[in-house]
């Protein structure tokens, strides 16, 4: 099951679309759904979701918590979508491109991939896109 929270005023349009779309990210990497959920919310929700569970004092765009096990993907995504903005801005990208970017960023470390390390880094930002790719694509 996926399903969408919105802390802030932000609206997901299309939300079955983007359902179909987490779940064709999913088993491209041969994993299953389980429960996921991704939070929509400002920079102080954020701040405080990484200062209290993380230990981090900064801004950013998208925290993952990973409930996953045995090929079942299970966790939370956190999006901060006034970090999306400006993320959009500094990018000079659609506002939609970066959100889909940002949730796919978030499912990704679900699936096992980090981005701590320059290579790690590197195959990250393939891969979001690649599957950010998938959203154009016609689902069964």
């Amino acid at each position: 099951m996926i399903d969408f929270h919105f802390e802030t005023d932000f609206e997901l349009r299309d939300e079955d679309r983007y359902v179909e779309w987490v779940r064709h990210i999913i088993n491209s990497e041969d994993n299953e759904v389980g429960e996921l959920s991704f939070v929509f919310c400002d920079d102080t929700f954020l701040l405080e979701i990484n200062q209290k569970f993380l230990g981090h004092d900064t801004l950013t765009d998208v925290i993952t918590f990973d409930y996953s096990d045995d090929g079942v993907v299970s966790g939370d995504v956190f999006i901060s979508i006034e970090r999306l903005k400006e993320n959009s801005d500094i990018f000079d990208c659609k506002l939609l491109d970066e959100l889909q970017r940002v949730m796919a960023h978030g499912v990704l470390h679900l699936l096992g991939y980090d981005d701590k390390s320059e290579g790690d880094l590197r195959e990250m930002r393939a891969k979001e896109e690649e599957k950010m790719k998938l959203f154009h694509v016609e689902h069964d």
